[in-house]
């Protein structure tokens, strides 16, 4: 019997890494960094400073060189995505639990939706970018109000596409035949549509944490949200930009690429659950 059930499992799971290798490689990097910056011992203190060895470049006992203030690049870059990646898996729970709520309720019928979704028209008006930032800037750099600030900025994409999802299976056969046995709008909601846009959720939560990791790398590249002498790939990115033009490359290049590949990563991902959700609908 444990070869019966696992044999079909083992060939799915080759078949996946063989159609989306990209996503298969970007998960396997995303859990290696998260397993670095949580358990491994890193080779220098993210936050100690050496003068004597500032502006190293890379090298055998630097892998990544050091800033202007004798870090190392290397150990700041792993630790930063600790702190990185957690604000924007909080940040995209937080999207995730407020914009499937409303994006299905914005998809009923009624004037309850119409104002829900004539609130979203008039809330995307503002810049909600800018929006975020004056939010944490105000609360002097709240860690909570970063994540308060990806969820400000990606509800309203949930609610947008639940709503456009919902409201297209809404005129499936399946949904007709239930209304006419009689199903309750909370049982027609959580049995029958729910099931049949989780695959929509689950590409668009890939996409939301990539988006997060760039708001974040955003606000702290401007100066708040994560602050120093806390690393973040964003403000690495800030405090290395000025040593571009003297020659230290690597100061900002490094925990540029870290956010590079990471938001590859969650796109590759978002590709694979929406090509094979794409041949499950078949």
């Amino acid at each position: 019997m444990r070869e019966t059930f696992t044999a079909p499992r083992a060939r799915l799971a080759r078949g996946l890494i063989k159609q989306h290798p990209g996503a298969f490689v970007g998960v396997l990097f995303i859990a290696l960094l998260l397993l670095a910056s949580l358990v491994a011992p890193l080779p220098f203190d993210p936050t100690g400073t050496d003068s004597a060895s500032s502006l190293v470049g890379p090298g055998g006992t630097h892998w990544f060189g050091t800033d202007g203030t004798g870090a190392d690049v290397f150990s700041r870059v792993i630790d930063a995505a600790r702190i990185d990646l957690s604000l924007a898996l909080a940040g995209t729970v937080l999207s995730l639990l407020i914009g499937v709520p409303l994006g299905l309720a914005a998809s009923t019928k009624g004037k309850g939706s119409e104002r829900l979704v004539r609130g979203l028209d008039a809330f995307q008006a503002f810049p909600l970018l800018i929006l975020a930032l004056a939010l944490v800037s105000v609360s002097g750099n709240k860690l909570y109000m970063v994540v308060v600030a990806i969820a400000l900025i990606n509800v309203p994409r949930y609610m947008r596409l639940l709503r456009s999802e919902v409201l297209s299976i809404r005129e499936s056969r399946f949904v007709e035949a239930a209304i006419a046995m009689g199903a309750s709008p909370r049982r027609l909601m959580v049995r029958h549509l729910l099931p049949n846009v989780w695959g929509v959720i689950l590409v668009q939560t890939s996409l939301t944490i990539a988006n997060a990791i760039v708001v974040i790398a955003s606000l702290s590249f401007l100066g708040v949200g994560v602050s120093a002498p806390t690393p973040s790939w964003g403000g690495m990115i800030r405090d290395g930009a000025g040593n571009m033009s003297s020659g230290e490359w690597w100061i900002a290049t490094f925990p540029g690429l870290a956010v590079l590949l990471c938001v590859l990563a969650f796109n590759q991902l978002a590709d694979a659950i929406g090509d094979r959700t794409a041949r499950t609908h078949r």
